[in-house]
């Protein structure tokens, strides 16, 4: 297992890991799936592109020993404090550790840039999302957001909200 920031090589591996971990039929094999709630791809090879262009963003890469990435989460330094989101396990791998060592790594590395509160946001009826977030100390800030209605992120097939959840470091 390795933990390291990916690059612009790293683009269409990390587009079929965050699709196939949130849309689509892979996805139900896993309990992050999205899919019965937003139609539409989760992200693609540009947008990944402009992400790893930002000096703000760092998407980290959880790889196995094949070399196969596995997991990843996108995180942005926002004034005092890191965003993390996108974050994806490989549906088949998920409740095997991989998320908890990349939250881990995540939280290590906002210490690394000095925020002490990583935020991010979570689709509202998510209870067992919410609750994994809880068990490792992330809290709701009693903030509810729109979920985007741009479409870059898909389009809900029913009113969604997103809960603000933080934690301090």
């Amino acid at each position: 297992m390795l933990i390291t920031k990916a690059s612009i090589i790293d683009v269409p591996e990390l587009n079929l890991l965050v699709n196939s971990a949130y849309r689509g039929e892979e996805s139900k094999k896993g309990w992050t799936t999205e899919t019965d709630l937003i139609d539409g791809i989760r992200i693609d090879e540009a947008m990944l592109i402009e992400y790893l262009s930002n000096e703000a963003i760092s998407i980290l890469k959880y790889t196995n020993e094949e070399n196969v990435i596995t997991g990843c989460v996108y995180l942005e330094v926002k004034g005092s404090k890191l965003y993390l989101g996108m974050f994806s396990v490989s549906p088949l791998l998920q409740g095997k550790g991989v998320g908890r060592a990349l939250l881990e790594a995540a939280e290590n590395l906002a210490i690394q840039l000095n925020c002490h509160t990583i935020t991010m946001t979570v689709i509202s009826t998510r209870a067992e999302l919410i609750n994994w977030y809880e068990r490792r100390g992330y809290s709701f800030t009693g903030e509810i957001q729109p979920f985007h209605d741009h479409g870059r992120f898909g389009s809900p097939k029913q009113p969604i909200e997103l809960i603000v959840m933080e934690k301090t470091i």
